[in-house]
């Protein structure tokens, strides 16, 4: 039986006793369905004490019922629902500008809004942060926002083209300065040179993009930089404006489009202009930054900020797919092992294994994603770098997780998990999305691993300072030192490959060294996730709350360390003893757990109106098929 201890109110380690099963002795910590437990994780899990400005007004928004799911609606009329609901949280907001202007609160709308409407966390990610932010962003005296902050127009924004995707330093889209005018021309010279998938279609009326594009100053490129741009009124798409409607995606329908311009003339306040790029009276550039990409980088830094959005959407619904699949198994009787004995879904250890293990990730996540946002809210131009290298790590990890996670709650509610009115099957699809938006999850691994081969030292808090055989596999601190070890091992290793690859090649060089370098970053991801974690357990007041996370942050770390036996066995950091305990001690904190399912679901505080809307997570799925047969599908009402 698994036994925490604290000393000092901070979790240090676990004791396990005896063998643990459905019919073994219980935990003296092991308390029932806990109210205060869960108040108490919800606490931690949602900013503390700053809970109610960072999440209520966003969580009391998505509980009404214009929020809930709506069947039999066409593509269009899906997207065009996102706008509807998007002008709904513009309501909801307060002050626009600020709200593009705080971290936090911009992250906390995309957790809440990505579970209910995969489209509305697209459209409000590109209005609020890519597209009213980079104004924001740039000198905005004289410049009259008013019409985006009251969605008279809807923003958004165009960088990708369809030949220029990750390299977009290469695009080919131009804006030259017309000295006639004093204004620019934007075109499009080439078919690969259209934006590609900007939600540009007159779906969700009046719309104006900031548009990326090369500044072409008397025939000299002076790089990439952002342009203001009306694309459309009430009477549809303005001259030289072409949009392409793209076939359907997957996932929630939004109205992405290729976009392209045919000479557009531009007034002079269309460009968007800062320290790093401003034009003077006689049409000559200055800038503090030296070369073009660095501007580049400037002019599209909103991107960063849109990882922790994207991040943030496919966190919500991972915790939503959990709460609403372990609420099924709670519901759903099958065949017990006696005849005529029912038994509910989730009394099978094949079942809540599966289940404790993706909400023993899913709480890493978030709190990973809780101190990934505080960095960047407080980050300086010093660490500004570093910083953005972990929310780039973070995003990866985070979206990756969420698909395993929706994947399997979807799974594990088995054919009435396909449908959507089930709140499950449209999750996944949705986090696809995700992981490609913002910088494709392996692209920005991989510029992660360039720099931490090198660039990188591994942080060793926790030295194991006794042999392997002296600690145990249910102390905390000595499994995040396991897991240290790991990220130092695969960072020797790239370090190896990059010196004794192929002289001469650089990307023969690079391709013997990526493997081992983006296993560093996969593990160091993993690292950042657990420190939050094991944080977040120490600060836990209620004992009930301080041994479920406790254990939840046992099982993520013995998870972690499991796939790395090998390599730690064979380097001396664990015992061949300690390796084949592993599966048990596993067993044993699962069996701990089970009980608490609904305890730890409950924390993460969905609006009692979400889950009463999903059949099965409140037990009307009879219900609900019986009525679907007898009068067809029918809309919840909005």
């Amino acid at each position: 039986m698994t036994l925490l201890t604290f000393q000092n109110d901070t979790f240090i380690g676990a004791e396990v006793e005896g063998a643990v099963g459905s019919n073994g002795p219980r935990s003296r910590f092991a308390f029932g369905p806990s109210t205060m437990a869960a108040g108490e994780l919800a606490h931690l899990l949602f900013d503390r004490q700053d809970r109610d400005r960072i999440h209520e007004t966003w969580r009391g928004l998505v509980s009404g019922r214009n929020f809930t799911y709506r069947a039999g609606l066409s593509p269009d009329e899906r997207a065009a629902l996102s706008y509807d609901r998007l002008r709904l949280v513009n309501e909801a907001v307060g002050n626009a500008a600020e709200l593009a202007d705080d971290p936090y609160r911009l992250a906390s709308l995309h957790e809440w809004t990505g579970p209910v409407d995969g489209g509305l966390c697209t459209v409000a990610s590109i209005h609020y942060n890519l597209f009213l932010g980079s104004l924001l962003d740039h000198d905005t005296d004289g410049r009259d926002l008013s019409a985006f902050t009251s969605m008279q127009r809807t923003g958004t924004f165009l960088c990708t083209e369809l030949e220029h995707g990750n390299d977009v330093a290469s695009m080919e889209t131009t804006a030259v300065l017309d000295r006639t005018t004093n204004g620019f021309v934007l075109d499009t010279p080439t078919p690969g040179a259209r934006k590609f998938m900007p939600n540009t279609s007159t779906i969700g009326g009046p719309k104006s993009a900031v548009v990326a594009a090369r500044l072409v100053i008397d025939g000299r490129d002076h790089g990439v930089f952002l342009f203001l741009t009306p694309l459309s009124d009430e009477n549809g798409h303005l001259p030289g404006v072409q949009v392409h409607r793209l076939p359907q995606r997957t996932g929630t329908p939004v109205d992405h489009s290729l976009t392209s311009f045919d000479h557009v003339w531009l007034p002079r306040e269309a460009l968007l202009e800062a320290a790093h790029g401003r034009l003077d009276s006689k049409g000559e550039l200055s800038s503090n930054l030296g070369n073009r990409r660095k501007r580049l980088l400037r002019s599209i830094s909103r991107i960063t900020m849109g990882k922790l959005c994207m991040s943030a959407g496919t966190l919500g619904m991972s915790r939503t797919a959990l709460a609403i699949a372990v609420r099924y198994a709670h519901n759903r009787f099958i065949a017990g092992t006696k005849p005529g004995e029912r038994v509910a879904l989730v009394a099978h250890r094949s079942h809540h294994g599966r289940l404790l293990d993706k909400l023993a990730t899913a709480y890493a996540m978030t709190f990973l994603h809780r101190t990934t946002v505080a960095r960047w809210a407080a980050h300086t131009e010093g660490d500004r770098a570093e910083v953005e290298r972990l929310v780039a790590i973070a995003k990866g990890w985070i979206t990756w997780q969420a698909r395993g996670i929706t994947i399997e709650c979807r799974e594990r509610c088995g054919a009435q998990g396909l449908f959507p009115a089930n709140g499950l099957a449209d999750l996944p699809l949705n986090i696809e999305g995700g992981i490609t938006a913002e910088g494709d999850n392996l692209v920005i691994w991989v510029k992660a691993a360039a720099e931490m081969v090198l660039g990188h030292e591994v942080d060793r808090r926790d030295p194991i300072e006794l042999p392997a055989g002296e600690r145990d596999l249910t102390d905390l601190h000595f499994l995040r030192g396991l897991l240290a070890e790991v990220e130092a091992l695969w960072q020797d290793r790239a370090r190896t490959a990059l010196r004794e690859g192929p002289s001469g090649d650089p990307l023969s060089r690079w391709n013997e060294t990526s493997p081992a370098a983006l296993e560093m970053v996969s593990v160091h991801a993993r690292l950042q996730a657990a420190d939050a974690f094991i944080s977040a357990t120490a600060q836990a007041m209620d004992p009930s709350a301080r041994f479920l996370l406790g254990n939840l942050c046992l099982l993520f770390l013995l998870g972690q360390i499991n796939e790395h036996t090998g390599d730690l066995l064979a380097d001396g950091h664990m015992t061949a003893d300690q390796v084949r305990e592993l599966p048990r001690t596993v067993n044993a904190v699962i069996s701990e757990l089970a009980p608490h399912m609904m305890t730890l679901v409950d924390a993460f505080d969905i609006p009692a109106e979400m889950l009463t809307s999903v059949p099965i997570a409140n037990g009307a799925y009879i219900d609900q098929c019986l009525d679907a047969s007898a009068t067809g599908p029918a809309p919840l009402p909005v």
